[in-house]
């Protein structure tokens, strides 16, 4: 059974960091990444990253967050700096399946508020 498992959500102030985890397990993925849903707001890319660690951003999230992963560890980091009011979100792991694309995995999501 596939599972991604998000952890490291919570609050802060602006111009703070979080590190958000996504831990997978069940099978193994050529590319994951990061969506994000604010309230009232459809779901978006933030970060994609491939098995040979191209990554990929969302202009909005270019130079303030770095995806990375370990692929020992079968697990997917965002590491979030400089963040905004406007970074507040639901951030949910993504990953295709590695046999059927077609075939979407998600995460239940962790919630980030960015706010003073």
């Amino acid at each position: 059974q596939v599972q991604l498992v998000e952890s490291g959500g919570g609050l802060v102030q602006p111009g703070g960091s979080l590190r958000l985890s996504c831990a997978a397990s069940g099978s193994i993925f050529s590319l994951m990444g990061w969506y994000r849903q604010a309230p009232g707001k459809q779901r978006e890319l933030v970060a994609t990253i491939t098995s040979g660690g191209v990554a990929n951003y969302a202009d909005s999230v270019k130079g303030r967050f770095t995806i990375s992963r370990d692929s020992a560890k079968n697990t997917v980091y965002l590491q979030m700096n400089g963040l905004k009011p406007e970074d507040t979100a639901t951030y949910y792991c993504n990953a295709p399946d590695i046999l059927l694309p077609s075939i979407i995995y998600w995460g239940k999501g962790t919630l980030v508020t960015v706010s003073s």
